[in-house]
């Protein structure tokens, strides 16, 4: 008997919105099963979470010192997400039970490889900032040297360290340039020394000097005694003698340069008062043309003049112009005015 083609089509239909139904019936069923599953799993996390919240509070209230703000900062960051993950694999426990904690740890290490990569910059930065932070090779508070840039530092985050100017800008530095660079810490430590050169005549007794300067520096407040400053001589220039003084003070900006400025301030009026010549850059120019007299013996060394049994002979300054003037055709040698400066040995030779 030969069955009938649209009744077949019909029972495949049926068949088909069946198998249908069943599968979307086991859906819903499994759902239904895995809803307690999810809620749990999302309690666990939630109080996972306020007991992360709660441990970066503690850890950072621990740290309420200035010193050690920006460190409790990260720690508590770093506890939190520590936390976090292990509210994460508990929670992953509690939904897929046949995911265990080796194979989440290397889909997790997998997928920290690609975002490390990703945020290379970001994670050395972050990195650099816990190392910052945990070695403490400058604190907040502190005053230093970057670069082109010196400031105040406001706050060391992990990423990046906030630098105020001393003219009131804010620089952003990310830590990872911190770390890998050289950088100066102005106020390391308790003192700090400034220097200044003081030039004064060559015929003024140095020594003398010196005392003038020391006792000007002893007398300003806040010039340190410990280590007390001094002065040194550090050159002898072609217009004057320099002196260096040096003292210490404290190594905050603001005080050393106000106190540089009294420091100064008082090493002129001292020198002043003490009648010590602080001269003007100079030059000196010999013009050998006067007498034997006032010139000394010419048969020894001087400058600009041969040594010898035979020097040359004095000439006078106005008998030079007139040489000078017959060279460029100006000159008039029967002029009497012209002869007339002329020493008298010159004047008669031919």
């Amino acid at each position: 008997m030969q069955q009938d083609p649209a009744a077949a089509d019909t029972s495949q239909v049926v068949a088909d919105t069946s198998n249908i139904l069943e599968t979307v019936n086991d859906i819903v069923n499994g759902f239904l099963a895995f809803i307690p599953k999810i809620v749990l799993a999302l309690i666990v996390l939630a109080i996972f979470y306020f007991i992360a919240k709660g441990v970066k509070t503690l850890v950072r209230r621990s740290t309420k010192n200035r010193e050690a703000a920006s460190l409790g900062m990260v720690l508590g960051r770093l506890a939190q997400l520590a936390i976090l993950l292990a509210g994460l694999l508990v929670a992953v426990g509690i939904v897929a039970p046949s995911v265990g904690a080796s194979e989440f740890f290397q889909l997790l290490g997998i997928g920290s490889v690609a975002i490390g990569f990703a945020f290379r910059d970001i994670l050395q930065n972050y990195l650099a900032g816990i190392l910052i932070l945990l070695r403490q090779p400058f604190r907040i508070g502190d005053q230093l040297i970057f670069g082109d840039y010196e400031g105040t530092v406001e706050s060391i985050e992990t990423r990046a360290t906030m630098l105020k100017t001393y003219d009131g800008r804010r620089v952003v530095i990310p830590n990872g340039e911190i770390y890998t660079n050289s950088v100066m810490v102005n106020t390391a430590h308790e003192a700090r020394r400034s220097q200044y050169d003081v030039g004064i005549g060559y015929g003024d007794d140095v020594r003398a000097a010196a005392r003038v300067m020391l006792e000007a520096m002893q007398g300003v407040e806040g010039v340190l005694k410990d280590p007390s400053p001094d002065v040194l001589t550090v050159e002898l220039a072609g217009s004057s003698v320099n002196l260096r003084a040096r003292w210490w003070t404290a190594p905050e900006r603001a005080d050393v340069v106000h106190i540089a400025h009294e420091v100064i301030t008082t090493i002129k009026e001292k020198l002043d008062e003490a009648a010590v010549d602080m001269p003007y850059p100079t030059q000196v120019l010999l013009f050998h043309d006067q007498t034997e007299a006032t010139d000394g013996d010419r048969t020894q060394q001087r400058e600009g003049w041969p040594a010898g049994d035979a020097p040359p002979k004095p000439r006078t300054i106005a008998y030079t112009l007139h040489q000078l003037a017959e060279k460029t055709g100006d000159g008039h040698t029967q002029d009497g005015s012209a002869q007339a400066g002329r020493p008298r040995d010159e004047a008669q030779a031919p």
